[in-house]
Parts: structure tokens; C-alpha cells; sequence
């Protein structure tokens, strides 16, 4: 043991003496980059086209099976969204299979086997591998459709995009697309309720008949499969499949501005504007530039710790994030870069994007950013490794982008050999701020001012308007408002439109009880308020309750996670702002600050104080939507709440549903119950 000992002594005296002759000042020279071992498909053709790459990987008895479609991209035109119909109808049955029967087999096989426009995908134990394959194929190959399913399918796209009619991030990205690549081009395109209307079952047919050929299809398989039994499934299930020519549409070239300008998209109801920088590339995987632009965009805006969002997020907290992506493809693709910003800072945020923009075109990077970048970009490239669809997609991809077949064993090597210069030169190639379109949805009436005074570099920046279908209009214009009109006015009709003042002078006390549905989980929300300014409030999930608090007109407290922490002086300030039931009894401060649209709706704008404004419906008298702002943690944030479904209790009208967004996060509460001067007690409100 003495031995064993002194042996282990004498060899970290050793390793000490080493260490001590290290100079840890110096960054050590890093090794050459290895070269990835990625396994090669075995592949065989059908005689009707079908290309089928087999990756045999034993070590989990699972397969992933994915079928592609290589065709070009075609525009729909006048019936547009006719894709999506089709893949929305495979799978609901086929020629030999209702859908109940279809369904309920891949359920019971516990697979998952999903059908879109652009071929299909499964992922299944390795032992249910042949009948996933089969039904994959019966549902590709025969597929049933029925008028009542593409009836339900054409009603439930439709719904679609009745409900995101007010979406500003929806809008802003197919707008964007729409700008960018020309409304006529396949990646410009857009269904509207129109164009979905028009459709009928014939066209879904057509459109399946035109492009779902083997003549362009890839079937990649990879897991716990032989390649034997392999070969003789796809060749007893896809043979029969028959080929058929398809069509090389032509399509527009995509070109870039003379000079950047603002497109503006006006959305009355945004409380945040999207914002967009964008230009057209013609970048392609294959191209020497691909390995440099991957670099330069995540320095630029590949993540926390890229520059937009140092700058944006951390440095001004303008967002909750600001990004860049650079795509490639065969026939085009955008470089963006992107945030959803608050009202007031849209202006200043422009040129924050273009700060950056310009700076990474005009100085070199830091060897700091460089080297981070690239280990950032290896270590997302080794983690995708893990997962079976990222061997499906190198597998096609070489075959369709005409890559090397080392492109992929080389890809951190060629990551590593990027420079600094050469991130300067893609970035001056590629990132286009004097040719971008900064495409902008947002409240006109609270950001348009600002961004017309906005000048850069000395230079005003040209504003085009356009409406939700990327048509170009006209500049919004702004309601006038009656002088005549006071808050008092407003707060009197608000009053009179849920039951007027004897109602509500009969109500002591106020208790709601409401549910929400927010990531698959379901929240409980019971709130307290009194006329004489007490607030309780508790969210519960499952019966647990995750965050309470507590107003007893004077003091209060916020219990979450175990601890309860007392309101500060802003907290008290809001607290005795949100308790009253009726705040409206109390003119105050208020004063009338506009018109606007609310959902449609034209309403009176009330500043109540700098952080808090309600909208009150022109036609109702109705309150439908609170705007609060607060600031925490160095972040501001602009919270919308919308109030509708008004319903009388006790004489008196309550809004049954309401929603809020936070930042990325919306939700919707149900109201189930009101009870008016009932359900409350003071020991609701003891803060001790």
C-alpha cells in the first residue's frame, strides 16, 4: 500500500512540474479538425423511378422511413393552398382502408406515420417496420378522397386563416416572402380564403395526379432494418407505383432593390412591430461561399451571444430576441434578420439592424467570435448526429444538391478553414443593407411618425405601404378625433353599457373563476377584487396552486415557488390600479389620447397614466382591451389584454373571455363563473 502510495506521488509531482512549465496565457493551437465517419446509404432504383436509400444503424431497434418529392417548385396561382389540401387528404383513408381502420392500425402498431404535399414520414419500432411501410405506401399509393374529407380539410384551412387574420407575426412572414420573391413566385405565394373557396375535390385530384410520380421520388431508410428484407418490401409495395413525367414550370427570377426601403404593413391591433431586414440570395449548399455564410450569419444572428441580439436584447432591450438566417437553396432563397420590438422603439431599432449589418460588411470580426462561432456551429453539427432523420437528410441531399460524397466527413474541416476575411467577403456579398427590404407590420398610428422622420447616414429611408395580401396601398390614414370627447365621456358610456350606475352601486363584491390552455397545459385562475380596493389572485395547475397573490388595499405580497415576497411601491401603485372591479367610476388623470382599431372595432384611446391605456368601443361603449407596460429586469414589455363575450350577472355585463400575450406567449382564459357579492370573505385579503 506504502508503495502504491509514494507511486501516486511521485506522478502528480511529475504532472505538477509538467503544468508548471505550460504557459496558460496563451490560447493553445487547436488540432486539425476530424473527419466525420458518416455511414453511407446502399441504394437501388425502381424501375418506375423510385430512388431508395437503405442506412442500416442497429443500435436502437427503431427505423425512420422518409419519402420525398424532388419536383421543382411550381406556383399554384389562382388555386392556391391546393398543396396542402392534398396533403392534408392522405391518410384519411385509402382504397382498401377506411380512415378509422387506417388510423387506428398505426396507432395500435404505437408509429407515427404523417402525410404531407411533399411526400411522407414514419417512425416506428424496428419489428412494425413492414407494416408501417405497407400502410405508408397504401396511403401514397391509393389514396380515397372523399368530398366530405376535403370538405372538412378546405373548412379547417379556411378557419385557419380566419383566426390569424389578426396575427402580426403570420403577416409579417408571408408578407415578407410575398415582397421578397414576387407574389407570382412558388416561394412567394399565398393561399387566401379566396383561392381556398374557389377549390373544388377535382383540382385536389389533379394536382396528385401532375406531381406525386416516382419519377422524382427519394424513399431513405435508416435504423434496425437488413437490406435484404428492405429490397423486397419496396419492391412489393412501390413497384406497382406508376411513373409519370413531371412537368419543369418556369418561374420568375428573383431580383433585389435599387435601394433599401421600408415596406410597412399597417395592423392596428399590434402591440409590438415585426420587423424584418430581407434581400434574395442565390447561395447554394454545393457553392465555396456555404461554409463562410454558416460562420457569418451566427456571428451576425445565430443566437444569445451573436451580435443582434447583444445589441437589441442585452444591450437596449428592445425584444426578446433578435436573429439572422442565411437559406440556400437550388433556385433562391432570403438572407433575414429579424425581432418583434415594441411600438416606440421601432424606429431605433431599424438602425440598430443596420449597425450591424454594416459593421460585420465593413470590419473584420474578432478572432473571440470567429473561433466561438465555429465551435458553436461543430458542437450543433455532432449533436445532429444523434438523430436518424439528420442521416435520412445528408442522404438525399447529396443526392439532390449535387454534393461531394464527402461533403458531410468534411464539414467540420471546412468549418474550421473559414477566415476572417473570408466572413467579411460573404458578408459584403450576401448581406444586402443597401438593397434590403425592412419589412415592417405594425400600429401605423403609433410608429409611422417616427420612421418617416428616421434618417441614416444623413438619408431618409423611402416608405412603401402595403395591405395583408402584399397589395400596395395607400398611407393609412388617421381617424380625427372629436375635441368634444373626454375621458369622462368615455368612462360614462363604458358605465352605462355594462348596466349603469344603480347596478353597479349594488356591487360589493367581485370573484372570477376561469380556465386557460397554455402549451398543453391547463390553468386554473381565480381572482377576488372588492369596492374597496382588495385584490386576491391565485393561478393553479392541477389542482396545485403556482403563483398567488395578495392585496389588502394597502400592502400585499406575491407567493411563488415556496417563497412570498412583499410588493414594492410599484407594485402597490398597480395593485391599487387593477383592485377596484370598476375603475371607470374615477376619472383621475385619464384623458382621451385618439381613435384606433380594436379587432375590427373603432375605439377611443384612454391613457389612464405613462404605463397603463384602455380602448373603449365608438359604437358599445364597451371596454375591449387594456395595453399595460412594465419593465423588469432591464427588459420593458408591452402586455396586451382583449376583453369580449360581455355577459350579464347581477345586472351587470363581465367580459367571459380574455386574452393576454406575453411577449411570444398568448393564452386565452374561459370565464366559467362570476359571482357578484358572494364567495368572499376578508380573510381572503390578510397579508400577515
Amino acid at each position: 500500500m506504502k508503495n502504491s502510495i509514494w507511486i501516486l506521488a511521485a506522478f502528480l509531482m511529475f504532472s505538477a512540474g509538467i503544468t508548471a512549465q505550460i504557459d496558460r496565457s496563451k490560447m493553445p493551437e487547436p488540432g486539425p479538425a476530424p473527419k466525420i465517419n458518416i455511414d453511407e446509404p446502399e441504394t437501388f432504383d425502381l424501375d418506375n423511378g423510385l430512388k431508395v436509400m437503405v442506412v442500416e444503424n442497429h443500435k436502437l431497434p427503431r427505423v425512420l422511413v422518409s419519402l420525398r418529392f424532388d419536383n421543382p417548385p411550381h406556383a399554384e396561382g389562382k388555386k392556391a393552398g391546393v398543396s396542402t389540401l392534398t396533403g392534408d387528404l392522405l391518410g384519411t383513408g385509402t382504397k382498401t382502408m377506411t380512415k378509422d381502420a387506417f388510423n387506428e392500425k398505426i396507432d395500435f402498431l404505437g408509429a407515427r406515420l404523417n402525410f404531407y404535399s411533399g411526400g411522407a414520414t414514419a417512425n416506428t419500432l424496428s419489428k412494425y417496420f413492414p407494416e408501417i411501410l405497407g400502410l405508408m405506401a397504401d396511403g401514397l399509393l391509393n389514396p380515397k378522397f372523399t368530398q366530405e374529407e376535403f370538405e372538412k380539410a378546405k373548412e379547417r384551412n379556411i378557419e385557419g386563416l380566419k383566426s390569424n387574420e389578426k396575427n402580426v407575426a403570420f403577416n409579417a412572414r408571408r408578407i415578407r416572402s410575398a415582397l421578397a420573391y414576387g407574389k407570382d413566385h412558388p416561394y412567394g405565394e399565398f393561399s387566401t380564403q379566396e383561392s381556398l373557396e374557389k377549390l373544388q375535390l377535382t383540382d385536389v385530384e389533379a394536382y396528385y395526379s401532375t406531381w406525386f410520380s416516382p419519377h422524382n421520388a427519394y424513399l431513405v431508410i435508416v435504423g434496425d432494418v437488413d437490406e435484404d428484407q428492405v429490397k423486397d418490401l419496396v419492391k412489393n409495395h412501390f413497384s406497382n407505383w406508376k411513373a409519370s413525367e413531371v412537368p419543369e414550370p418556369a418561374f420568375p427570377e428573383v431580383t433585389n432593390l435599387d435601394q433599401t426601403q421600408i415596406n410597412f404593413i399597417d395592423m392596428p391591433n399590434a402591440v409590438q412591430s415585426e420587423i424584418a431586414l430581407v434581400n434574395t440570395t442565390k447561395l447554394k449548399k454545393k457553392d465555396d461561399d456555404y461554409f463562410p455564410m454558416l460562420v457569418a450569419n451566427k456571428i451576425l444572428g445565430g443566437g444569445g451571444e451573436a451580435r443582434l441580439f447583444l445589441n437589441l436584447r442585452e444591450d437596449k432591450g428592445y425584444t426578446y430576441g433578435a436573429y439572422s438566417s442565411a437559406g440556400n437553396d437550388r433556385y433562391a432563397s432570403t438572407f433575414v434578420a429579424s425581432a418583434s420590438v415594441r411600438n416606440e422603439v421601432t424606429d431605433s431599432s431599424v438602425v440598430a439592424f443596420l449597425d450591424e449589418i454594416y459593421k460585420i460588411r465593413k470590419e473584420p470580426v474578432t478572432d473571440k467570435e470567429l473561433a466561438n462561432a465555429k465551435a458553436k456551429l461543430t458542437g450543433d453539427f455532432v449533436l445532429s448526429l444523434e438523430q436518424p432523420s439528420t442521416i435520412a437528410n445528408f442522404a438525399m441531399e447529396i443526392e439532390t444538391e449535387d454534393l461531394d460524397e464527402e461533403f458531410y466527413e468534411d464539414y467540420l474541416k471546412r468549418i474550421d478553414q473559414v477566415t476572417k476575411e473570408d466572413v467579411q467577403r460573404v458578408a459584403q456579398k450576401y448581406f444586402l443593407a443597401d438593397n434590403s427590404r425592412i419589412v415592417i407590420a405594425g400600429k401605423g398610428s403609433e410608429v409611422l411618425e417616427n420612421l418617416e422622420k428616421m434618417t441614416y447616414e444623413g438619408k431618409t429611408i423611402p416608405i412603401k405601404f402595403f395591405n395583408r395580401f402584399a397589395e400596395e396601398v395607400e398611407k393609412p390614414s388617421e381617424a380625427k378625433l372629436d375635441p368634444s370627447i373626454t375621458a369622462e365621456k368615455v368612462f360614462s358610456k363604458y358605465i352605462q353599457a355594462i348596466g349603469g350606475k344603480e347596478a353597479i352601486s349594488n356591487v360589493e363584491s367581485v370573484v372570477m373563476i376561469a380556465q386557460a390552455e397554455i402549451q398543453g397545459m391547463k390553468l386554473d385562475l381565480e381572482m377576488k377584487r372588492t369596492m374597496a380596493g382588495k385584490l386576491t389572485q391565485s393561478i393553479s395547475m392541477g389542482g396545485n396552486v403556482m403563483n398567488k397573490q395578495v392585496f389588502d388595499g394597502e400592502k400585499g405580497f406575491v407567493m411563488a415557488q415556496g417563497q412570498k415576497i412583499p410588493y414594492n411601491e410599484e407594485q402597490i401603485k398597480t395593485a391599487k390600479a387593477d383592485a377596484n372591479p370598476f375603475p371607470e367610476l374615477t376619472v383621475g388623470e385619464a384623458k382621451v389620447t385618439g381613435m384606433e382599431k380594436v379587432d375590427g372595432k373603432d375605439a377611443y384611446v384612454v391613457m389612464i397614466d405613462e404605463n397603463n391605456k384602455n380602448f373603449y368601443s365608438i359604437e358599445s361603449g364597451l371596454k375591449l382591451q387594456s395595453v399595460k407596460t412594465v419593465s423588469q429586469a432591464g427588459q420593458t414589455m408591452t402586455i396586451p389584454t382583449g376583453y369580449s363575450n360581455y355577459q350579464e350577472v347581477e345586472g351587470v355585463k363581465f367580459p367571459f373571455t380574455i386574452s393576454q400575450s406575453m411577449g411570444p406567449q398568448s393564452f386565452e382564459f374561459k370565464v366559467s363563473k362570476i359571482l357578484v357579492n358572494d364567495g368572499v370573505s376578508e380573510e381572503d385579503f390578510a397579508t400577515e
